[in-house]
């Protein structure tokens, strides 16, 4: 299985840290053997952690901070943006998404009935807020693989989330408090300050996974603080790796504080979390599934920093311009694979609003972030060459959060791109999915009569895809040239759980095997409620590996074959095409 070698040194005591800040030592990396790796009605000056360049990158300058030791913090797209722009919502104010304002915060709304929650997602309020800076790291946090953790740290998370539940309903470190802030920021409570009833939305954009790790930091930090550990970490479900695909075993105990009866009780250990969502039932197949899923959304599928981490997002723009790779991928699937379909909206984890009451929710999502951190910093550069984004309306983003003493911080995107500056890391693991590249595809024969019997693309579109369609599609030129498929214009209800498979030139139409060349991608989304039911976004599907991996050099056209694998309608599809790849900078 393909592993990487450990990044930096990292300190595993804070007299170590301190002796080789004085004597400019090095002490010894903790991972020693280089074959492990680590994973919405509204009313309207610190201690530096010092590593090595990764991927033969530079350090490089928090121009917040002055100087900063550290490895290859700013990532980006640059100018990039303005030229491959697929978003439908254009530069508003061209300014920063700025938090909320807590005192505007209004109730968020049943995705089925319309009427109001039986709870309102909104924070305590306060006149007092700081601007959050990071304190030195004195003991570095190290998140353990769910499946790989000891008895004795079951018992210290377990208490700290009963501690966590039994805080007073009122105080901002409350298990239910600390649920609603995905409530109040992801289903609509808040509106864009100075921005009417547009909506606040830290999903389906560059936001995402910022959001998320800021949210985990504070949660993970009042978790150790309620227990007194400083070194305490959250697990992290490893559903990317074959030994981690099932529901990690210390979520599942009903005596245990981190059960949660709104499960899918079919889907309970041992069955095998399908990442693709094509209800294979083949265990095998739905293991190499995942491991095609994850390569694709991690290597295949990516040409700019924008694919992965998702589009701009500025203030005035309409919310959901369009989700990255990771957040439409595997992030989504597991969110829907465990949400429970005997409840009206799939809670807990299966909807926007709920998905913080399920204790797995703060374990899948720092799985979701170790995808962000490998991707960030240690997948070569020959294979995801654009990894930056530098522009200020990204870097400048803001949130709100209370912290480990009930405190009111402001926090920015621009100072959570260093997991190791933040004072946590992950335990390596194998990744098996790094060199899970598909399998050329040499038949031909099935292809060609397909294709001649298919429409053209420019000749049907816009459809709502409610069965699966087959259109050609015009090459941007013949033979393999970098090329990017583009779904436009893409409409959906908001409210449903909504999934669409693509595959280029597939020879062979079992659309429940993934672990071939003619897969390109998915589009996906966790049901959540905005101001309107229907949004626009797009998404891009880079070809060059898939180009490389069939005989298409003389072909004008490509079969493209798009499966929903949700029930009935809820999404439309404006148009497809396929562009040329803009030139990208190696990161």
């Amino acid at each position: 299985m393909a592993s990487l070698s450990p990044p930096c040194t990292l300190f595993t005591t804070a007299a170590a840290a301190q002796t080789a800040v004085s004597s400019n030592s090095s002490p010894q990396p903790r991972f020693a053997k280089p074959s492990y790796f680590f994973t919405h009605a509204k009313t309207s000056p610190s201690f530096r952690v010092s590593c090595n360049a990764r991927n033969g990158e530079q350090n490089m300058k928090n121009d917040s901070e002055g100087k900063v030791d550290r490895r290859n913090m700013l990532f980006g797209l640059g100018g990039l943006y303005g030229a491959a722009n697929l978003a439908s919502n254009q530069l508003a104010t061209a300014e920063p998404i700025k938090p909320p304002e807590l005192d505007k915060c209004g109730t968020a709304t049943n995705l089925n009935t319309g009427e109001k929650l039986d709870i309102n997602c909104c924070p305590p309020t306060t006149q007092r807020i700081i601007d959050y800076r990071l304190p030195p790291v004195r003991y570095m946090r190290t998140r353990p693989s769910a499946h790989r953790v000891t008895p004795e740290y079951i018992f210290k998370y377990n208490m700290a989330i009963d501690r966590m539940k039994r805080l007073p309903a009122d105080d901002p470190r409350n298990f239910m408090q600390q649920a609603n802030i995905h409530c109040a920021y992801c289903n609509g409570a808040y509106d864009q300050p100075g921005q009417g009833t547009l909506d606040l939305q830290v999903h389906n954009s560059w936001l995402f996974f910022p959001f998320h790790r800021w949210y985990l930091y504070f949660y993970e930090r009042i978790l150790g603080k309620l227990i007194g550990d400083p070194t305490f970490a959250l697990p992290f479900w490893n559903w990317d790796n074959p030994k981690g695909m099932t529901m990690p075993p210390m979520f599942v105990d009903p005596k245990s504080a981190l059960y949660d009866e709104k499960r899918n009780q079919s889907n309970l250990p041992p069955a095998v979390i399908d990442l693709g969502m094509t209800g294979n039932t083949d265990t095998l197949q739905v293991v190499t599934n995942n491991l095609t899923i994850m390569y694709t959304e991690m290597i295949r599928g990516n040409q700019t920093a924008e694919d992965f981490m998702g589009n701009p997002y500025r203030e005035g723009t309409e919310p959901n311009p369009g989700p990255g790779a990771s957040e439409r991928g595997s992030h989504t699937a597991a969110h829907v694979w465990v949400g429970d379909p005997r409840q009206p909206s799939s809670e807990n984890l299966g909807n926007f609003y709920s998905a913080g009451r399920d204790p797995l929710f703060y374990c899948h999502h720092a799985n979701v972030d170790r995808m962000w951190t490998l991707w960030q910093y240690f997948l070569p550069s020959n294979k995801v060459p654009d990894k930056k984004i530098t522009d200020p309306d990204f870097l400048n983003a803001a949130f709100l959060f209370y912290d480990e003493n009930k405190q009111l911080v402001r926090v920015t995107v621009k100072d959570c791109l260093d997991n190791l500056r933040m004072g946590f890391d992950y335990e390596r693991i194998d990744l098996p999915w790094l060199d899970y590249r598909p399998p050329p595809q040499t038949a031909r024969a099935r292809v060609i009569k397909t294709t001649s019997d298919a429409p053209l693309a420019s000749t049907i579109f816009p459809v709502t895809l409610d069965k699966i369609i087959r259109v050609q599609v015009p090459k941007a030129k013949k033979g393999k040239a970098d090329e990017l498929l583009v779904l436009e214009n893409i409409e959906v209800d908001t409210t449903k759980f909504l999934k669409v498979d693509v595959f280029v030139n597939d020879e062979d139409d079992n659309i429940n095997e993934l672990d071939k060349a003619s897969y390109a991608g998915t589009y996906a989304q966790v049901p959540h409620k905005t101001n309107k039911k229907a949004n626009k976004t797009s998404i891009r599907l880079k070809l060059t590996d898939l180009y490389d991996d069939m005989d298409i050099e003389d072909d004008d056209t490509v079969l493209v074959t798009l499966v929903p694998r949700h029930q009935g309608g809820g999404i439309t599809i404006g148009g497809i095409k396929i562009i040329e790849a803009p030139a990208t900078k190696s990161s």
